[in-house]
């Protein structure tokens, strides 16, 4: 696997590539999830590449970006094991020379939802992913569905983009008590990962929205939404107090 560290490094490797090219771009802390898409990665395209930053403009709180997990060794074996060809870990003034001047907006979806109390952060998903899909062109992106709303947004950009690329959702990969993997698990008390998996329980039942809602808070969760929309019911809770707050984030299909 090779290390990239800058877009000139990232540019040279795409110089001698052969090939289709799928990218994993994530935030680090990698886990199952993330390994389920390295692997659909390299079986679907010649050349997996997958980055690592975590993107400051995504995030509206300051403390949740300080708090967010850190495991690079750990990501880099995984991610060589795992397929990758190449790995990009660009800085912020590398994908960003324009501090951040320069924005990819959309005006209706991206205000719901996580959108709707997360003011900005899809914006900076966007700008980001569009700053790595132009370094890379990539033929195939692979994005997990547990961000279901982030994967719709993608697509509706590379479509409304001319862009060329299709992106691939991928099934939510999930522990053996039902909680969707995520790199804030890790954050996670002991307590509070013995109450998690009620949300992916309480979310799949029967009921309408106002009521899981209410199960959810009766469980101890803050609740942001709970918000069924075409086929699927989206919700996003927070566990835990001030000390250690800690948002969960999951979607199921709606049968």
């Amino acid at each position: 696997m090779e290390i990239l560290k800058s877009p000139d490094e990232l540019k040279n490797f795409l110089e001698l590539a052969r090939g289709t090219i799928g990218f994993v771009p994530t935030m680090g802390a990698l886990h199952e999830g993330h390994v389920s898409l390295f692997r659909k990665a390299k079986k679907d395209s010649d050349i997996c590449i997958a980055s690592i930053y975590v993107n400051p403009t995504q995030f509206d709180d300051p403390q949740d970006l300080n708090r967010y997990p850190n495991a690079i060794q750990n990501d880099q074996e995984l991610m060589r094991a795992n397929g990758v060809d190449s790995a990009f870990f660009p800085t912020y003034h590398q994908l960003y020379p324009d501090d951040y001047t320069y924005q990819v907006a959309e005006r209706i979806f991206s205000k719901e939802l996580c959108g709707k109390t997360r003011q900005g952060h899809f914006t900076g998903v966007l700008t980001v992913l569009m700053k790595l899909f132009l370094m890379i062109r990539p033929d195939k992106v692979f994005l997990g569905e547990k961000d279901y709303q982030q994967l719709e947004l993608v697509k509706g950009m590379v479509n409304a983009f001319h862009m060329g690329i299709e992106i691939v959702g991928c099934p939510t990969i999930r522990e053996s008590d039902g909680l969707a993997m995520s790199s804030r698990n890790k954050n996670l008390t002991p307590s509070q990962r013995q109450e998690a998996p009620k949300f992916f329980e309480l979310l799949s039942k029967r009921g309408d929205d106002s009521q899981i809602s209410e199960e959810l808070v009766k469980c101890g969760f803050e609740v942001d939404y709970v918000v069924s929309r075409k086929d699927r019911r989206y919700g996003a809770v927070t566990l835990g107090s001030n000390g250690n707050k800690v948002r969960l984030i999951d979607n199921v299909v709606l049968r």
